[in-house]
């Protein structure tokens, strides 16, 4: 009997562990894919930005891609797993692989919200950009697409420098956790974006630049911007969010699905 119940025991403990290494394979894929079509959107800037995913419940332990690699060529096995907390001779050879800004603010994120930010994406798209290098700006609810963030933005108003040290970490991470917000407008920097998933996060990253480039199209007009009341706009935020579909999969899985036919190379 206590055979039979120490095989039970090793098969349960392989089975989860083939279902660890299954969800973090997948996880690699999806996060490969939002590489891939950020480069295809023009979302990305030479080898810099960054995009990750926690493969731990806690956050501490996350995917990050290698310093010096363009979005375009990203593979899943390309990947790296860092532990925020490891100072293990083989965790840290792997921490000086990836970008350093990229691990003081991502490392940071994880941690403040392991489960709201499962998933960080971070990117000097141009519009977006554009409006965070405007003095005290803030998003206006101009369209459908902006509605989605309503009350759903956290702003840093103050650009200190490149983030390469744990301080800066800190601060922005403290930003994001402050509210309900997925959005953090880095002031002359660019934008974060987080979710519980890579498929949120991806989603959310696409729709907010295209309500920032109509943004700023608009204000390039000299018109009269027409606000959306505030009490509209929140019930627009609700509809996004509860919409009957799961339209951030949806999305997610077609992007694969060109992906699977064009550049399959980056399931690898």
């Amino acid at each position: 009997t206590s055979s039979n119940k120490d095989n039970n025991n090793n098969s349960n403990n392989n089975n989860h562990a083939m279902n660890n290494d299954a969800e973090e394979q997948q996880l690699r894929i999806d996060l490969a894919a939002a590489f891939r079509w950020a480069a295809r959107w023009d979302f990305h800037e030479a080898v810099a930005n960054h995009f990750s995913v926690a493969v731990s419940e806690d956050g501490q332990s996350f995917l990050l891609q290698k310093a010096g690699q363009h979005f375009s060529t990203v593979k899943a096995s390309d990947l790296v797993v860092v532990n925020e907390k490891d100072d293990s001779s083989s965790s840290l050879s792997k921490v000086t692989q990836t970008d350093p800004s990229a691990w003081f603010l991502h490392s940071k994120l994880h941690r403040a919200m392991p489960q709201r930010a499962r998933c960080v994406l971070h990117v000097h798209a141009t519009y977006s950009l554009v409006l965070a290098c405007l003095k005290d700006y803030e998003f206006l609810m101009t369209d459908q697409n902006a509605c989605r963030f309503y009350n759903r933005i956290a702003y840093d108003r103050h650009f200190g420098g490149m983030a390469l040290d744990d301080a800066e970490g800190e601060r922005v991470a403290s930003l994001m956790a402050q509210n309900n917000s997925s959005v953090l407008m880095m002031a002359n920097h660019g934008v974060m974006v987080v979710g519980p998933t890579i498929a949120q996060a991806l989603d959310e990253l696409y729709y907010l630049e295209k309500a920032a480039k109509a943004q700023v199209l608009a204000l390039q007009t000299g018109r009269e911007l027409s606000i959306i009341p505030n009490d509209i706009a929140a019930k627009t935020e609700r509809q996004w969010n509860e919409y009957p579909t799961d339209i951030c999969n949806l999305h997610l899985n077609a992007l694969k699905k060109i992906l699977d036919k064009e550049e399959p190379d980056y399931k690898e």
